[in-house]
């Protein structure tokens, strides 16, 4: 991807002449001590030399080389009708337009299905415009109950995971805007996540990771075929998919890197639970991924749980 163009880019040349000139003033003012200057040249000499320096050094603001300022954000749950519909605005920008999902079509540009009537929203807002820019739904047990189900049913056969259903919160719809996706934007997420298991006592996260499509899915069976051993669920933890990704038709041999959101999940201590199940109507390729809170890995545990 190309990088955004710089607009202080015609200016580069001065600050670079700045910068030099600023670190070779420093470099004389150490070298030129007022004693050493007087005795090499003279008092006359050693006085203006130290004066043109003091003149140098004022006129080379620090702002010219400060960074720019990092965005802040806030954890918030929806409480609201109109801030369930900012979740699903988001949903709807990433992955109708971004993404080019199937999702029925709305006049207010909403990602809407089933399931959000009985979900909890976690929003991550940029905290200077309040725009929201990271979303995930959560599906708790009892909500499961309610409905009947939850969302991966429709992916999965999950007979083998029966009986933890008591204990699982169902995660789902985790989207990030395009212009904050950042490692700060899902670090937050996680921690509203973290914050949300631990205030009802619950103990396992489950949820589908979705793998685009766009090369017909040989990425997706690479990345599956790659995976090692600690990083799949036990046995007795498997799931299947009601409509499989054809494996053995795909070219499964390639190098690949997990994508950001599953290679943060192993690496906190996730397991896949399945082989891949073709989503139509998002042309992705979506992996089970159960994460049990005492599992965790423990650097991550320390930020997440302060344990």
């Amino acid at each position: 991807m190309s990088e955004i163009p710089n607009p202080l880019a015609a200016f580069d040349i001065f600050t670079s002449k700045v910068k030099n000139k600023k670190n070779k003033a420093r470099g004389l003012k150490k070298l030129l001590s007022k004693k050493l200057a007087k005795k090499l040249f003279g008092k006359t000499f050693a006085t203006n030399t130290r004066a043109e320096l003091a003149k140098v050094e004022e006129v080379l603001p620090e702002k010219i080389h400060s960074k720019p300022k990092k965005p802040s954000f806030e954890i918030a749950w929806a409480s609201t009708a109109n801030e369930i519909k900012e979740a699903q605005r988001l949903r709807y920008k990433v992955f109708a337009e971004e993404m080019g999902a199937h999702l029925p079509k709305n006049s207010d540009g909403l990602d809407v299905d089933e399931f959000d009537a009985y979900c909890d929203h976690l929003l991550i807002r940029d905290h200077e415009t309040l725009k929201v820019v990271g979303t995930y739904r959560v599906l708790p047990p009892h909500k499961a109950q309610e409905v009947g189900r939850l969302y991966s049913d429709s992916e999965f056969d999950l007979t083998r995971l029966n009986h933890l259903r008591p204990k699982i919160v169902e995660l789902g719809r985790s989207c990030v805007h395009a212009e904050y996706r950042s490692g700060a934007v899902i670090m937050a997420l996680w921690s509203g996540l973290a914050q949300y298991m631990q205030k009802h006592g619950y103990e396992i996260m489950l949820g589908c990771a979705s793998i685009p499509m766009a090369d017909g899915g040989h990425f997706a069976a690479s990345l599956y075929n790659s995976l090692k051993n600690e990083e799949m669920a036990p046995i007795e933890n498997h799931v299947f998919p009601r409509l499989p990704l054809p494996l053995n038709k795909l070219n499964g041999g390639l190098e690949v890197e997990p994508p950001p959101l599953i290679k943060g999940y192993l690496k906190v201590g996730a397991k896949i639970c399945s082989a891949p199940a073709w989503d139509p109507d998002f042309n992705t390729a979506d992996l089970l991924t159960m994460l049990r809170i005492s599992d965790i890995n423990p650097r991550y545990a320390k930020h997440f749980l302060n344990r």
